[in-house]
């Protein structure tokens, strides 16, 4: 069975941190790009961070929103994402999704709550 199970959300004040991680299960993590969305209350679903598999170089893509405060990582070991937020902002707040992705195809993880308090 295919899982995406993100962990490390919940409740900080603005200016503060949280680490978020995704878990993959089922099939070959190392082979797929891996981006971290996200979607607030009433907009769209965003990218907010990638990283592309280990053959591809593990490139990294970043939001303008995002940059030189979120890092993506992944584990192939362990078959794990993380996305390291520094300096939350409120609109930060919002569900983030962790997705797999090759060839046109994906998974989506069930999402975990991020929430920024000012």
């Amino acid at each position: 069975e295919v899982q995406l199970v993100e962990s490390g959300g919940g409740l900080v004040q603005a200016g503060g941190s949280l680490r978020l991680s995704c878990a993959a299960s089922g099939f070959t993590f190392d082979e797929y790009a891996i981006g971290w969305y996200r979607q607030a209350p009433g907009k769209e679903r965003e990218l907010v961070a990638g990283i592309s598999s280990a053959g591809a170089g593990r490139n990294t893509y970043y939001a303008d929103s995002v940059k030189g405060r979120f890092t993506i990582s992944r584990d192939n070991a362990k078959d794990t994402v993380y996305l390291q937020m520094n300096s939350l902002k409120p609109e930060d707040t919002a569900v983030y999704y962790c997705n797999a992705a090759r060839g046109g195809g994906g998974y989506w993880g069930r999402g975990t709550q991020v929430t920024v308090s000012s």
